[in-house]
């Protein structure tokens, strides 16, 4: 069983920056999709980005221009890099996990962190 724990979130001015970390435990890194996704009140949850041990990457249109995904295998972390924050990036962020392809839908992934909240309010 993998184990996730998302940190790294906070409060920011729109414009700012943040970088969510995502910690993995349990699994074969190289193995894993690590994926992020967000969550709004009242919104279903929405896929952001995931990267693979093989290097692939994919972003969702969210995410695409101004976010950026990547992992150190020797910490067994996956970061989001976000900037020029918007108060719509205001949700709850999520890393989830599995193994084969990286895939969009929230889903196809059986591992879950708790999340790490991320607002955006002058």
């Amino acid at each position: 069983q993998v184990q996730l724990v998302e940190s790294g979130g906070g409060s920011v001015q729109p414009g700012g920056s943040l970088r969510l970390s995502c910690t993995a435990s349990g699994g074969t890194f190289s193995n894993l999709v690590i994926a992020w996704f967000r969550q709004a009140p009242g919104k279903e949850r929405e896929f952001l980005s995931y990267n693979s041990g093989s290097g692939t990457t994919w972003y969702g249109s969210s995410a695409r221009d101004r976010f950026l995904i990547y992992r150190d295998a020797a910490k067994s972390m996956v970061y989001l890099r976000m900037d020029n924050l918007k108060p719509e990036d205001t949700a709850l962020y999520y890393c989830a996990a599995k193994e084969g392809l990286g895939r969009v839908e929230a889903g196809e992934y059986a591992n879950w962190g708790q999340g790490t909240q991320v607002t955006v309010s002058s």
